[in-house]
C-alpha cells in the first residue's frame, strides 16, 4: 500500500542541511489556496523565505485561472515568498523556477529507466512523457515593485493522478513512491540556488538549461489566446529574458505574455 503524504519539519529540516536557514516553513493540513494565503502574509511583511505547504489545497490556482486539481496524499503543493533588491525584474522567473524543479524531481529518481526524462515547456509547465507532471504560478506582491520586488512561487508536482481526475486532463504522475519530505527539500534546494542565480543575472543564467530540456525546441507549435486566432509556426526556444521565440512566416517573433497557451501542431 502506497503511503499517504505526511509532511515532517524536522524531517525536512535535515534534508535541507545547511539551506534550512534560509526557509521558514509553515505545514498546514488544508487551505484554499498556499498562494492566496502567502499573498496576504507577504503584504503583512512576512519574510523571504517563508514557504507553505499544504497536505491539501482546496481551491488551488493555476495560470489563466484555472484550478489546481489535487487530492490530499497525491500531489506536493507549496508556495515560497522570495524578496529580491530593486532592480531586479520578473522576466522569465517562472522559466528560471521550472529549472530548478525540473533537476530535483531528476535527482530524487523522477529521471530513471522506468520516467527517462522531465521537459519542460513554456511558460511554467514541468512535462513527462510530454504529459503535465507539475506546474509554477508566479504571482508578484502588489505595491512591492519600486522598494524591491517581491514574488510567491506556487509548485505543485503531481506525486499520484487523483482518482477524480477528468478525463480531458491529460496529466502525469512520478508512478512511485517518492519520499514527500525529501521531494519538497530537494525542490527547495534547487531552488533557492536558482533564486540566487536570477538575482544576479535574471533568466540568462539558466537559459541553457531550460533548452536542454525544452519539449517543443524546433517543433510545429500552435498558441491559444482567450482574444486572439490561433497562431502557426516552429518554436524556437526562448530569449534571455524568458520570451518565447515562434518562427512565423518568415521572422521571429517574440512572445511575452503568459495568457497563451503552447500546444504542438495537429
Amino acid at each position: 500500500m502506497t503511503p499517504s503524504l505526511r509532511f515532517d519539519l524536522a524531517v525536512i529540516t535535515r534534508a535541507l542541511g545547511a539551506a534550512a536557514c534560509r526557509f521558514d516553513i509553515d505545514i498546514l493540513a488544508s487551505c484554499d489556496s498556499t498562494n492566496g494565503l502567502l499573498l496576504a502574509r507577504a503584504e503583512a511583511g512576512a519574510p523571504s523565505g517563508t514557504v507553505v505547504v499544504a497536505e491539501q489545497q482546496t481551491a488551488g490556482r493555476g495560470r489563466r485561472g484555472r484550478s489546481w486539481i489535487s487530492a490530499a496524499a497525491d500531489s506536493l503543493t507549496f508556495s515560497l515568498l522570495w524578496r529580491f533588491a530593486p532592480g531586479a525584474s520578473p522576466a522569465g522567473l517562472s522559466l528560471a523556477v521550472g529549472v530548478a524543479v525540473a533537476q530535483a524531481v531528476e535527482k530524487v529518481g523522477a529521471g530513471n529507466t522506468a520516467n527517462p526524462g522531465i521537459q519542460l515547456k513554456w511558460p511554467n509547465d514541468i512535462l513527462l512523457r510530454r504529459q503535465k507532471l507539475g506546474g509554477i504560478l508566479v504571482e508578484l506582491v502588489p505595491g512591492m515593485l519600486h522598494g524591491g520586488m517581491a514574488a510567491v512561487i506556487g509548485i505543485g508536482i503531481n506525486r499520484r493522478l487523483p482518482v477524480a481526475l477528468p478525463e480531458d486532463v491529460r496529466a502525469a504522475a512520478l508512478d512511485h513512491d517518492v519520499d514527500a519530505n525529501a521531494l519538497l527539500a530537494a525542490v527547495l534546494t534547487e531552488v533557492l540556488h536558482v533564486l540566487e542565480d536570477f538575482a544576479g543575472a535574471g533568466f540568462a543564467a539558466q537559459r541553457e538549461a531550460w533548452l536542454a530540456r525544452h519539449a517543443f525546441q524546433d517543433q510545429p507549435v500552435v498558441l491559444l489566446s482567450d482574444f486572439a486566432p490561433p497562431r502557426h509556426g516552429i518554436c524556437r526556444g526562448v530569449a534571455a529574458d524568458g520570451a518565447l521565440l515562434l518562427e512565423a512566416e518568415g521572422r521571429i517573433e517574440r512572445i511575452l505574455s503568459g495568457e497563451i497557451s503552447l500546444r504542438a501542431a495537429p
